[in-house]
């Protein structure tokens, strides 16, 4: 069997990406800053990494075929200080170098490298009815410049002759958390809380379509370069929060408005992401093969919130 080394691996889409693994076969290595803490079972182990300090667990890289770089320091986690914005650039770019280093100085059968990026690329629509597709400049602000740093990080794997896959993530839809589980809290009080105009485009993806996505650019080596990893049917933050409420509620919740200067008050500048309308295209991934389960809010959200 075929070994997936992941980073990242005990995140929200990482947890999900290691379940898909075993269930088709695959033997996957969790690298983890504590291995000590986390359960191995068949198929699965953990491996000490830790990137301020440019150290990894060697043996563990060599008996890689492909590697799943998904670390990076969570966006909306903290207020964007100067100190947390270096992190959240830092976090990526030094993790694709301790990568790329190890793989450099020692033997190893890596194939492919296939990491997240993310839709932040591209920055806020500029032209009503355009979809943004991967040929794109990536914009000029925080996110799009790190993301730009991020996936130039890693494309530093092609210069050793590994395939390169790099997926631009959307909003991505899981039960188990994330941006789903924030949607959901006003809903629990019978409230539908529509983020300012409610009128921005949310280019999202149901998170087992984007652990199906990682397992088909393993499998399909034709996949190489950046894919926008984002469902085909891109919705308004109105539509979003409606049917999320209506799924879980029926009629009875009310919708209501947070003013922007409220999220402002509350995010800083964290509340452009929320407030800003980024409409992408998924054309090149279909391209490529794939087929969505979840390519709707209709199909995706009865998978995420009622099963």
């Amino acid at each position: 069997m075929d070994t997936v080394l992941i980073t990242g691996g005990t995140g929200l889409v990482g947890k999900a990406l290691v379940d898909l693994l075993l269930k088709k076969g695959y033997a996957v290595i969790v690298l983890t800053r504590n291995a000590a803490d986390q359960a191995s079972q068949p198929n699965l182990s953990y491996a000490v990494w830790n990137v301020k300090k440019q150290e990894i667990d060697i043996a563990a890289v060599t008996k890689a075929d492909y590697i799943i770089h998904l670390a990076g320091a969570g966006v909306v986690d903290k207020k964007w200080t100067p100190a947390y914005r270096e992190e959240i650039q830092r976090s990526r770019t030094d993790s694709s170098r301790l990568l790329i280093e190890t793989l450099k100085d020692n033997p190893h059968k890596v194939q492919a490298i296939v990491s997240a990026s993310a839709t932040g690329w591209y920055g806020e629509d500029k032209l009503k009815g355009h979809a943004f597709k991967e040929e794109e400049q990536s914009a000029k602000d925080f996110l799009g410049e790190t993301c730009r740093l991020w996936e130039e990080s890693i494309s530093a794997a092609e210069t050793l002759g590994i395939r390169v896959v790099k997926l631009r993530t959307g909003i991505v839809l899981s039960k188990h958390g994330g941006a789903l589980a924030e949607f959901i809290k006003p809903v629990k009080f019978g409230l539908a809380g529509i983020l300012g105009t409610g009128k921005q485009i949310v280019s999202w993806i149901d998170v087992d379509d984007l652990c199906r996505m990682y397992l088909s650019a393993i499998t399909n080596e034709k996949m190489a370069g950046s894919y926008n990893a984002v469902a085909p049917a891109p919705v308004t933050n109105k539509e979003l929060t409606l049917k999320i409420a209506e799924t879980i509620k029926g009629k009875f919740f009310i919708p209501m408005h947070v003013p922007e200067f409220v999220l402002k008050i509350m995010m800083g500048e964290r509340a452009v992401e929320v407030l800003k309308s980024c409409t992408v295209s998924a054309d090149k991934i279909k391209e490529s093969g794939f087929t969505f389960v979840a390519p709707t809010i209709d199909a995706s959200l009865p998978r995420q919130l009622k099963n």
